[in-house]
């Protein structure tokens, strides 16, 4: 037999990519792929995810067999999951806004009903209205939907990275994420619910290309196209997007987001998708709000999503204003930094030490953090003086002090005259983006004191800091903006008190605070940009925006990483960044192979040789060879573990004899495609679940059929860094490394690989036809279908 006639890619397989001269392992090793992360901390259960097109004999059958039709359902039904996704996203942010509100709402009602009486009344209810709610969401995280602690955030960058989490994207994580944000918020703790948007709108995504959860009852079977991990990750960026446009009313920024902040992979007909899904939300979300402006939603009619229109503040800025802008960015790469530090520090004693305890403990956390919450925020404006409400005449827009059951600004608390407001209670008694929105407040000077500033940045940001990695689900996008929006408001105090032009506004400097907090924080650019522009309608402030989130980015990176960069290394998540270590440059792929045998199977294998392998090792992928006659191996491709267990379970590829078949033609009818890929979140077929005769273990599989023929190869001295590169932009989960290549057979340049060179190449439909694919003549060509594909 020769190579050129060996099973491959082209009819052949690669000379190039022979392998040393060794029999497969009788009792391989217990390496594997996965074994890294099972060192220290790490959850033995992940898994990387398979991007890779699995181009086999059946795959290849299976695409022969499809028309034109096939592909214009599939992109039809890509672009109906992209208006499901917008409107099911929109529609669980506007449940969750409308929940926290009114929880809010009627919570504030029972405890300044209650003061009139008698102050420690207002308290208890306070207190035990924030630790009812607080309880509520503990206990769905610890007993329901342990995977919807935190924000999620760095669970699915890691999952569009490659790395699958179990549970993260559950139905029961997405209920929990829903019902638990509802009181974690509702109850008063010192975070958002916009990073757990985020892993709502994921989870969304995820069980509707699912076709719904079989454990729940609640499946379709018709949205079940999309079972391979390729098009899960496209649904999942989607879900991503749709979450921030949902959480902020900021359609592109959450395209951006998705593009900057969470995905490793990229292409332009992904754009048109996201963008599309990120508009639904946008249409979603105003008819919802436009339905309860004529009350028909409780407390939510007053309040409502953020959006703090600032429009009406400052148009104009003087050069010397500049450097307290600058200082701004300063001031917030420094705090973000400090913020990112104490929160991994305090993360990484609660997770190796508290939580170690059991959920008793985790709810007894939260339950004490909620107490201090409440505590600090009912008692604090109780210690500082009331303030004169600001002269009708001069200010006739300001409402003071504010009616009550209303929201606004100048809450009267405990004030002796009619005529006095409370500004540190006009931060605590109000929802958070409410709060947010007095803070960015524009014509209203002098409506906070240094002292009260002051008092609330240091006890925010301290409890922030505590808040965050307890059993609640938790984002820090609300409680950053806060931060930054009261020293920014500080800096606005100062600038006010020094300039003599009436066009400077306090409200300015609140927003520049918030934007460079976020930037020293969370480190994003363009995207926080965009969201920053949007949410407050003013345009005219986008070049200070982008002069603080640079500034603070630069001297956030001075001290650490991102905060969702330092999550991710707090919770042990294999992350390929970006960009390879500098180390790197100096070693070749062969430096990062392990020292063991590569467990490998020849072409036609005994059954109880696959199943010994599959239980004693947790290898995903295994290389598959076969002899040439002068008895060297070569590779003829490779075969994902979920491939295997498929073919254990059904055993119609079981043979009596060790001879290879004939494959072409017969996987008709067979299988499907389909039925090779795994469920969502890391729950497959397992060995030990299939039932196989001592009779059955004597035969013989061949395997040619299934194996991927074009894995990626790499000969061993190419530079770790085009490694890395590879795993980065082309989302690997398996690389084989090789020997340096023998000869070459062809050289290909860019110009090869345009279509209208291809198309002039003689015999090209032969070529197709003879290979099981599926292939379009030139005039039949649908430019529009392609695109959206």
């Amino acid at each position: 037999m020769q190579g050129k006639n060996m099973p491959g890619v082209n009819g052949g397989g690669p000379m190039w990519s022979e392998l040393p001269n060794r029999e497969p392992p009788e009792s391989p090793s217990h390496n594997s792929e996965d074994d890294g992360f099972m060192l220290g901390h790490r959850d033995s259960r992940m898994e990387s995810l398979d991007y890779e097109v699995v181009e086999s004999v059946a795959y290849r059958e299976d695409q022969a067999q499809r028309r034109i039709w096939h592909h214009a359902s599939y992109i039809t039904l890509k672009w109906i999951f992209a208006l499901l996704i917008g409107i099911g996203t929109g529609l669980a942010a506007f449940f969750i806004n409308i929940a926290v509100e009114n929880f809010s709402g009627w919570k504030f009602a029972a405890t300044f009903a209650l003061m009139e009486y008698h102050f420690f009344l207002g308290l208890v209810v306070y207190i035990a209205f924030n630790a009812a709610l607080v309880f509520s969401s503990a206990l769905i995280v610890t007993q329901f939907a342990p995977a919807a602690a935190g924000s999620g955030i760095p669970e699915i960058k890691a999952y569009l990275n490659g790395i699958d989490t179990p549970g993260i994207l559950l139905f029961r994580t997405l209920i929990g994420k829903v019902l638990g944000s509802i009181g974690s918020v509702g109850g008063g703790l010192a975070l958002g619910k916009e990073g757990p948007l985020v892993h709502t709108g994921a989870c969304i995504a995820s069980v509707l290309g699912q076709g719904g959860s079989t454990k729940y009852h609640v499946n379709w079977r018709w949205l079940r196209r999309f079972k391979n991990d390729r098009d899960r990750r496209d649904l999942v960026t989607c879900g991503c997007a749709a979450g921030v446009a949902a959480a902020f009313r900021s359609p592109v920024g959450g395209v951006l987001f998705a593009l900057e902040e969470v995905t490793s992979w990229w292409r332009s007909q992904l754009l048109w998708r996201v963008f599309f899904t990120s508009a639904v939300v946008a249409v979603v979300v105003r008819t919802a709000m436009g339905w309860c402006k004529n009350g028909n939603c409780g407390h939510f009619s007053s309040g409502g999503f953020i959006i703090w229109d600032i429009s009406g503040g400052q148009d104009d800025y003087s050069f010397f204003e500049l450097l307290p802008m600058a200082m701004l960015g300063a001031i917030g790469g420094l705090l973000g930094a400090l913020f990112n530090q104490l929160t991994v520090w305090i993360s990484s004693w609660r997770r190796n030490v508290l939580h170690r305890k059991g959920n008793r403990v985790k709810i007894i956390e939260v339950l004490l953090v909620s107490l201090i919450t409440s505590m600090l925020s009912f008692g604090l404006p109780m210690m500082t003086s009331c303030k004169q409400c600001p002269d009708p005449v001069k200010y006739p827009g300001v409402v003071c002090p504010r009616p009550s059951g209303s929201y606004g600004n100048y809450v009267n608390f405990f004030c002796s005259n009619e005529n006095q407001y409370n500004d540190l209670a006009t931060i605590f008694f109000n929802t958070q983006d409410d709060a947010i929105r007095n803070l960015f407040s524009t014509n209203t000077p002098h409506e906070y004191t240094t002292r009260s500033l002051l008092t609330f940045l240091v006890m925010f940001f301290s409890l922030a800091v505590l808040t965050y990695g307890t059993a609640v689900p938790s984002g820090q996008f609300v409680p950053g903006i806060m931060i930054g929006a009261t020293y920014g408001r500080l800096v606005g105090i100062l600038v006010v008190n020094s300039s003599s032009k009436d066009s400077v506004d306090e409200g300015t400097y609140a927003l520049l605070g918030a934007a460079s907090f976020l930037g020293g924080s969370m480190r994003m650019t363009v995207s926080l940009c965009v969201i920053m522009v949007e949410i407050t309608n003013n345009l005219q402030l986008l070049p200070l925006i982008m002069l603080v989130l640079l500034i603070s980015k630069a001297v956030g990176d001075a001290f650490n990483n991102g905060f969702y960069e330092e999550q991710v290394k707090l919770r042990s998540l294999p992350l390929l960044e970006s960009r390879p270590q500098r180390f790197m440059r100096n070693l070749a792929a062969k430096d990062a192979i392990s020292r063991r045998k590569v467990v490998q199977f020849s072409r036609v294998t005994k059954v109880g040789h696959i199943v010994a392998v599959l239980r004693s090792t947790n290898h995903n992928g295994f290389p598959v060879v076969e002899k040439l006659q002068t008895g060297e191996p070569v590779v003829i491709g490779l075969i994902l573990r979920s491939y295997l267990l498929v073919l254990l379970q059904a055993k119609s590829d079981f043979q009596q004899n060790p001879a290879p078949e004939d494959a072409r033609g017969r996987m008709n009818h067979r299988y499907d495609v389909t039925d090779f890929t795994k469920p969502v979140s890391s729950k497959g077929l397992s060995i030990y679940e299939i039932d196989i005769s001592p009779v059955e273990m004597e035969m013989y599989i061949d395997l040619q059929p299934f194996v991927n023929p074009a894995p990626y190869m790499v000969p061993e001295d190419m530079s770790l860094t085009k490694v890395h590169y590879l795993f980065r932009q082309l989302g690997l989960r398996h690389i084989c490394v090789v020997p340096r290549p023998s000869q070459v057979v062809g050289v290909i340049t860019r110009k090869d690989l345009l279509p209208e060179v291809l198309e002039e190449r003689e015999s090209l439909e032969e070529i197709m036809s003879s290979r099981g694919r599926y292939f379009a003549p030139p005039d039949n060509r649908q430019p529009l279908l392609e695109d959206l594909i």
